[in-house]
């Protein structure tokens, strides 16, 4: 589970700032929310934030994103910069390094991975184990015209598996990266990049309906019980959809457009070779039965395909996939703009049914949906956080804990209208 994130220099985050989903000492919704990940550390299953257009709650997520790709992305070169955009509304800190710091917990153990960036190559990288209360180093590394690459005492990691990591480890490339392109095993690092390739999800943002839709699709094509949990995520969404049907189809690809979809670098090298060869591309094909009645109360049932279904129940398909992957893996997944085509009713089961179907797994989430901050029953106030800019145009993030009397507001809902907590576009 992930306890924190800490980002400095990155897009409209100027200064250090932490977004963290440590629990405070508020018992309230306790068995929904707070997970005891090891003695006296509570971590939250649901995180919120709130904030006016362009504060920088997008900017939040993707700061999740870009550390989750900088860990693994292998560089054709040496001379390729890693695409890190610094704040730009000063005269300084485009020269100025990008950090971030991301504490982690797998199973009981904590990793503390921080990461520095500067003009597109990594300056200074470490990771931390506490297999106890006291950190072990696991690797420290640093750049002066080449990666240097300290290991921690105790570390099982020999000479020439040293070296074979050091020579992979370009300035633009992370530690995680190198070690997982040599055949070497220390544990500290396996079970580090375990968790964080399999229980660290992409972002979703309302742009990738396309692709997420053919990734449920998929998904249920290959995995009968995957589409049983989707089918029943939408009859639970209260659908009259009584059934799904996908198949995947060839169609036949002009040939002034294959070579567009031969560049498309995560296509394999095998369908690449299919598809010059038989000219033709394999998409999904999904139709959604549902079920009506007539007047005498008999029922039939009517196929219908994806163009003719509604916005919302394209996006709760869509959505429906990756969160049920989070919850059987136990992973972090972040929705940006979660009320996008959705029925606030709908944005509200999908919470819920996250908080009592999640053991480990967390959901981050921005939204302008401020309906929310009235659902006493659904949210505890250490979920919430506000995006705000400053006069410098910096984002500032906050969390609703931190207000004093908080406890005291009879509507948050209306507290946040007026403005009492900031986060609110200024109309005036």
């Amino acid at each position: 589970m992930i306890h924190s994130l800490t980002i400095k220099n990155f897009l409209s985050y100027k200064n250090e700032t932490t977004f963290s989903f440590e629990a405070t000492h508020d018992k309230y919704l306790e068995d929904s929310h707070v997970v005891e990940v090891a003695p006296g550390i509570r971590l939250l299953k649901l995180g919120v934030i709130y904030g006016a257009n362009a504060s920088g709650k997008s900017n939040l997520l993707e700061a999740f994103d870009f550390i989750r790709h900088v860990l693994f992305n292998v560089a054709d070169s040496k001379d390729e910069k890693i695409s890190v955009i610094p704040f730009a509304l000063d005269d300084y800190s485009e020269n100025e390094p990008s950090y971030f710091n991301l504490i982690f917990y797998v199973e009981d153990k904590k990793f503390d991975y921080s990461i520095e960036i500067k003009q597109g190559i990594i300056t200074e990288e470490k990771l931390f184990y506490y297999p106890s209360i006291r950190p072990k180093l696991v690797f420290h590394r640093t750049h002066k015209n080449i990666s240097i690459i300290e290991y921690g005492a105790g570390i099982k990691l020999n000479k020439t598996a040293k070296d074979e990591i050091s020579i992979k480890c370009l300035p633009n490339m992370s530690v995680f990266a190198a070690y997982n392109q040599v055949n070497t095993e220390v544990f500290e690092m396996e079970k580090a990049i375990n968790w964080l390739q399999k229980q660290f999800m992409r972002v979703i943002d309302p742009d990738m309906d396309e692709s997420l839709h053919r990734y449920v699709d998929e998904m249920i094509n290959e995995d009968e019980a995957a589409k049983e949990k989707v089918l029943k995520y939408l009859q639970e969404a209260d659908f009259n959809i009584s059934n799904i049907h996908t198949e995947m189809i060839k169609e036949k690809v002009p040939d002034f457009f294959i070579s567009a979809i031969l560049e498309d670098s995560n296509l394999p090298s095998k369908e690449k070779d299919r598809i010059k060869k038989e000219k033709s591309f394999e998409v999904p094909k999904t139709e959604f039965e549902h079920e009506v009645f007539d007047q005498k109360g008999n029922a039939s049932y009517h196929k219908l395909p994806t163009r003719l279904q509604s916005q919302g129940t394209k996006r709760t398909f869509e959505l429906s996939g990756p969160i049920i992957k989070a919850l059987e893996n136990n992973a972090f997944l972040a929705i940006d703009e979660l009320e996008s085509k959705l029925h606030p009713l709908l944005i509200e089961y999908i919470i819920e049914k996250f908080l009592t179907e999640s053991k480990r797994s967390q959901l981050l989430v921005s939204t302008h949906y401020d309906g929310l901050l009235d659902e006493e029953d659904l949210l505890r106030k250490d979920n919430i956080w506000f995006t705000e800019k400053d006069k410098s145009g910096a984002t500032k993030l906050y969390s609703l804990a931190n207000f004093k009397a908080v406890n005291r507001i009879s509507s948050l809902l209306k507290a946040y209208k007026y403005g009492k907590f900031g986060a609110i576009p200024n109309l005036n």
